[in-house]
């Protein structure tokens, strides 16, 4: 891709951002985030997020929360149904992928008061009581971005390709940031909303391991929590084909890499 493609893209982006968050002030006036925010992008998931949203903690590491919950597109009536149970809501206007949702909620969190960000799946598939000891370390100003690792902790997904998978990611990972990583496609993370600024996120899709990649080789002092993934109660999940998620997936590690190693030559 060109650098005018590049910077096209990021142009349309930030037009989408701007009418969602235009949208946010609109609907919750004079909404300020407590210390601590949720971010869910949701797809289609109108069966599980209610249960989601009604199962999060209340309060990680002694401070307040509250959910935000970014439809991506193509709303189904989870929309509704987050509303319902009290989540801050946005619903893009076109479908764009995992990533842009998370950025943009990302961004809500920032401009409306939010420290700390937690992000949560849509599907139900993480144990909720490893968000506190995933929060804690970040509260505590220990580490700057904490992941969750179903490899320390558990997952009741018997896939031998996928679990294949995140092994080898997470040894090229590991390997080519110099930093212990066992789980890199973990939808379960903590971060600062300072942080959240701070890296470049440029991918709509699988942002997972840029995300991961970018926090690292910026300097973000990183650090992982067991958790556990469950097996989906309802619904499919829209990731795709094994063949198909991880040569994209591949695609977003060797570009963030890639683009990382440059930004930091250019600033020694």
């Amino acid at each position: 891709m060109s650098r005018a493609e590049r910077d096209e893209r990021r142009h349309a982006a930030k037009v989408v951002d701007d009418a969602i968050l235009a949208t946010i002030s609109a609907d919750y006036p004079g909404l300020h985030l407590p210390p601590i925010a949720y971010v869910i992008a949701a797809y289609k998931e109108k069966d599980n997020i209610g249960r989601v949203l009604e199962g999060l903690p209340k309060t990680l590491a002694g401070l307040d929360t509250r959910a935000i919950v970014v439809v991506d597109g193509n709303d189904d009536g989870t929309g509704e149904v987050a509303r319902a149970a009290g989540a801050v809501t946005a619903i893009a206007p076109v479908n764009r992928g995992q990533g842009a949702a998370l950025k943009v909620g990302y961004q809500i969190a920032r401009t409306f008061g939010a420290k700390f960000i937690v992000t949560a799946d849509a599907d139900g598939q993480a144990n909720v009581e490893a968000f506190e000891g995933i929060a804690a370390p970040l509260v505590a100003g220990e580490l700057d971005f904490v992941n969750g690792s179903r490899i320390l902790g558990a997952t009741e997904v018997k896939s031998a390709a996928r679990n294949s998978g995140i092994f080898i990611f997470a040894h090229l990972i590991s390997l080519a940031t110099r930093t212990r990583v066992t789980d890199t496609a973990n939808p379960i993370r903590a971060f600062s909303t300072e942080l959240s600024e701070k890296i470049q996120l440029d991918e709509p899709q699988f942002q997972a391991s840029e995300l991961l990649i970018s926090a690292i080789m910026s300097g973000a002092r990183f650090g992982e929590r067991p958790m556990t993934m469950k097996r989906r109660t309802s619904g499919k999940s829209k990731k795709g084909g094994n063949f198909s998620y991880g040569r994209s997936y591949a695609r977003v590690v060797f570009q963030t890499l890639r683009r990382e190693r440059r930004k930091n030559k250019l600033t020694r």
